[in-house]
């Protein structure tokens, strides 16, 4: 994917490059009381600038809104009497006096696979084919009074940086696909020996204590519609702190007075954006460990401080510990192939995605000595990978 990029912005580039040269050449009458480098410049500038005016519309995709949007700008870098955009099926918009030709001109070009030329009157037309990952969805029309081989050659270099904008149009939309069916993964990943357990917790209630069942149950379904709601990608740390807390209650419900824990939590971080479900399988997996070899139980400690420009968070277990390159091993798995939670590598891996991988998990454990998992959050959200 990353290749792909890259290549659609060195193709990119190259066709502004030479598209700038032409509007030098088109523009010189009004440059003309300028020194020939200070052209250049202005000239390059121009293409540049028109460039980034067009470039967020087209990184939409091609649709009839982008087009419309882009499509003004296009004209003006190519400078002809208009312009005009299509996809495979229909005209979607066009700017100045287009011709009633132009899907008939697009589906020529369409058929024959590569650019046409088209006598008209009263303006003879440049169709180039608009190409994403090697397939055709749509063209670029140019018209203007005179046809020369230099608006064949801009016409066809704007076209491959159309053509580039829409392929990283379509990167993105991947990259959000993607991230979609990690999260909905994600939830997957819920552990079913938890459902299982608190359930069966939860029925256990229902005769000898009917109203600490409800109450169960009401925890139970707050933290479902938390951990299954349809999310963004952040969430804020007090969402993600009540969804620990939910989960809490339900596991100590279960153990009874062997699992003791404990939430101490400045109250400056809550509105820090944090990824989603980030801290309750890291609470999981400290109840997971650190309750065995300890007779079946144990204290979990979760810490939340403020830390400047971070938010500092810790969860600690007062569990049997385990090897250091065990830890390390775990970090290290495919998150895809825990089967029994969400895991810490999915978690840290998700975390060096966001932030960088200076912003991953740290593990401090040895045998006979408990389990502590530090994580750092930025206080400013940024977009997810």
């Amino acid at each position: 994917m990353l290749t792909t990029a890259c290549v659609a912005l060195s193709s990119s580039l190259a066709s502004l490059a030479f598209v700038a040269g032409y509007g030098l050449a088109r523009a010189r009458w009004r440059l003309v009381a300028l020194p020939e480098g200070r052209r250049s410049d202005e000239a390059t500038f121009t293409t540049l600038h028109i460039a980034a005016m067009a470039a967020p519309a087209l990184r939409a995709g091609l649709n009839r809104d982008s087009a419309r949007k882009a499509v003004r700008h296009l004209r003006t870098l190519l400078g002809t009497r208009a312009v005009a955009i299509t996809s495979t099926e229909a005209a979607l918009a066009w700017e100045g006096p287009c011709t009633d030709d132009v899907l008939t001109y697009a589906r020529a070009t369409l058929a024959a696979g590569r650019s046409q030329v088209f006598a008209g009157d009263p303006h003879g037309a440049v169709v180039v084919p608009l190409t994403v990952d090697g397939t055709v969805v749509g063209t670029l029309a140019a018209f203007d009074d005179e046809v020369s081989a230099a608006l064949v050659r801009t016409v066809s270099e704007v076209a491959r940086w159309v053509s580039g904008q829409l392929e990283l149009a379509d990167l993105d939309a991947s990259r959000r696909r993607a991230l979609e069916a990690e999260m909905r993964a994600l939830r997957a990943q819920i552990s079913p020996h938890f459902v299982y357990n608190a359930l069966t917790t939860i029925a256990s209630f229902v005769r000898t204590n009917p109203k600490r069942a409800r109450e169960l149950l009401l925890d139970f379904a707050d933290f479902s519609r938390y951990a299954l709601r349809r999310a963004h990608d952040f969430t804020t740390l007090a969402d993600e702190l009540t969804c620990v807390d939910r989960y809490l209650l339900l596991e100590r419900a279960r153990f009874g007075d062997k699992l003791r824990f404990s939430m101490q939590v400045a109250p400056e971080v809550l509105p820090v954006p944090v990824p989603f479900l980030c801290l309750q399988p890291l609470v999981e997996n400290a109840i997971k460990h650190g309750m065995r070899g300890r007779g079946g139980s144990g204290e979990v400690r979760v810490v939340v401080r403020d830390a400047g420009p971070e938010a500092h968070i810790t969860v600690e277990d007062d569990g049997a510990g385990m090897d250091p390159e065990c830890a390390r091993r775990m970090l290290d798995e495919d998150p895809a192939r825990e089967g029994s939670g969400i895991g810490l590598a999915n978690v840290d891996l998700r975390m060096r995605q966001i932030y960088g991988d200076g912003y991953g998990l740290v593990v401090e454990t040895a045998l006979g000595a408990g389990t502590k998992v530090r994580l750092r959050v930025p206080k400013s959200q940024l977009s997810s990978l």
